[in-house]
């Protein structure tokens, strides 16, 4: 007779639910994000940015596996908490790869990482200049081949409820945002000499919000 599943679950990984496994070991990490980790793009991309990192929950998993994890946040306690991660999950990395910084001025270097993750904090841009400062930061720090990971908010499928793309707008979800569309996106990457790995895909949240994931390699 075939054990019942639950049964089996239960050999596999004793009392752990599945999820909080899976929580252990990754975090409360963007899901987006999470997928870029499952197809490969970061096997070999060691050196890793957290653009406004925050608390640092989307370095969980990069923490764990002895990437060389850096992150900057304009918030000084939100620092204080992502260095005390770094801390408890990879005692020997240097707790001031961690900075309170504007991402539109970055206090690294050219080209010394290999990936950039930009993961809703791009919409927090003040208008087009601004969100181009920041754009040209963050890939100015990225390596040759380097990935640039970013989700933020958009007017796709939200056209005739938002209106114009290119500023800031309040959504439907009640948030002020600035907001970008295809257009803008394709445009950036020609600018900065990117090559899309991914289709531009967007997430409609019930009509309230779009978010766009948008992925680009930085061409050697």
């Amino acid at each position: 007779m075939i054990p019942e599943f639950g049964q089996i679950l239960k050999q596999e990984v004793g009392n752990v639910a599945p999820s909080a496994s899976i929580r252990t070991e990754f975090g409360e990490i963007d899901i987006y994000l999470f997928d870029q980790i499952l197809r490969g793009r970061f096997d070999h991309r060691r050196r890793v940015f957290d653009a406004g990192c925050g608390d640092g929950r989307n370095l969980v998993y990069f923490l764990r596996h002895g990437f060389e994890c850096h992150g900057a946040d304009a918030d000084p306690s939100a620092i204080a908490r992502v260095r005390a991660t770094a801390a408890a999950l990879a005692p020997t990395l240097p707790l001031d790869n961690f900075k309170v910084a504007e991402l539109d001025r970055l206090p690294w270097p050219d080209a010394t990482m290999d990936a950039v993750v930009a993961s809703a904090v791009l919409h927090f841009a003040r208008d087009g200049k601004h969100f181009d400062r920041i754009l040209d930061e963050l890939w100015r720090v990225l390596a040759p081949g380097g990935l640039f990971f970013a989700r933020l908010a958009s007017t796709i499928g939200l056209e005739k409820v938002v209106g114009v793309a290119g500023c800031r707008v309040r959504l439907p979800d009640g948030t002020e945002r600035f907001v970008v569309d295809e257009e803008i996106l394709r445009q950036a990457a020609r600018r900065l000499g990117g090559r899309q790995a991914d289709p531009i895909k967007t997430t409609n949240v019930e009509g309230q919000r779009c978010m766009t994931t948008w992925c680009l390699e930085k061409i050697a």
